[in-house]
């Protein structure tokens, strides 16, 4: 006869402990990862900014005045050359906070899924906070 016991399987303890691990490890990366999506959200309104000002700096050499954002004479809207096309997503906004002139410009663009907007003018590009409202995506 064979008095030896046999167990198979893990016990309670292994069991919890592998729990526990897993809870830990989740606890810590899920903060970690919305973050990260905030970041990618506020990278692509920075490259809408940034194709804004290019074109901005483009009208200028071209019309010697800054174009309005959507309507307008020259107006910038989603079908501009150079214009990145995140421009015209849903969840970009882009407000002209005063009419472009000759000289001077000002404009912040925002993704509303993100954490920061960024105000552009001839004399470059500053994060700044999140509008409370306004904007629209180009069109």
């Amino acid at each position: 006869m064979n008095n030896s016991k046999r167990t198979e399987g893990f016990t309670l303890i292994e069991l919890l402990i592998v729990i526990a691990i897993i809870g830990i490890l989740a606890a810590v990366l899920i903060p970690n990862l919305l973050g990260a999506q905030k970041r990618a959200y506020d990278t692509g309104a920075q490259s809408c900014a940034k194709s804004i000002q290019t074109v901005q700096a483009q009208a200028q050499i071209d019309n010697q005045t800054y174009s309005p954002i959507q309507t307008g004479t020259n107006a910038i809207v989603k079908a501009t050359e150079g214009v990145a096309t995140v421009c015209s997503d849903t969840n970009t906004r882009v407000l002209q906070n005063a009419a472009p002139t000759g000289t001077t410009y000002d404009i912040t663009v925002w993704d509303v899924r993100g954490s920061k907007g960024y105000k552009i003018t001839p004399s470059g590009l500053t994060p700044v906070a999140l509008p409370a409202s306004g904007g629209a995506p180009l069109s």
